[in-house]
């Protein structure tokens, strides 16, 4: 009865162990990795940035909390401990579609504007990684300009 329970107790702490972090090979993390650089680039993480990962992060994944929590503990942990971008940018380009790369470079637009305005850290990153990732200053600008024009939209209909 008590190696049932150990047994048991030790699967337990195996799955959540398994279960706790994320490759360091995956796109989720890479992308997640980028939208916390890019939160912090400026000097300053914002609630609204913050809430703006998050729902980035549920709209592209199916995630539980949980997941999602863990996620973004391993993606800053990982941001934290990269040198360049490329360890990033280099998995999301060898694994994306263009079109999900220029989603990638809309992302990060969408943190950019979510504290309503744009820092020139923040625009940088977002040139240096559609630079690294394949995607032409055109689709850079257009996502640039329908996220803002959207952010506009937004805040415009609840004045």
């Amino acid at each position: 009865m008590i190696d049932a329970l150990r047994d048991f107790v030790r699967r337990l702490g195996m799955v959540e162990e398994e279960e706790r972090h994320v490759s360091a090979h995956d796109t989720r993390l890479a992308l997640a990795a980028l939208l916390v650089h890019c939160m912090a680039v400026d000097g300053t993480v914002s609630e609204e940035e913050r809430k703006t990962l998050r729902d980035l992060l549920l709209r592209n994944y199916t995630l539980s909390d949980i997941d999602l929590d863990t996620l973004i503990a391993d993606a800053t942990a990982a941001e934290s401990e990269a040198v360049d971008l490329y360890r990033f940018t280099s998995i999301l380009k060898g694994q994306m579609s263009e079109a999900e790369r220029i989603s990638v470079i809309e992302h990060l637009w969408e943190i950019v504007y979510a504290d309503g305005e744009s820092h020139e850290f923040e625009e940088n990153l977002v040139w240096r990684v559609a630079e690294l990732m394949g995607v032409h200053r055109s689709d850079r600008i257009a996502r640039k300009l329908a996220v803002a024009e959207n952010r506009r939209g937004g805040a415009g209909e609840g004045a």
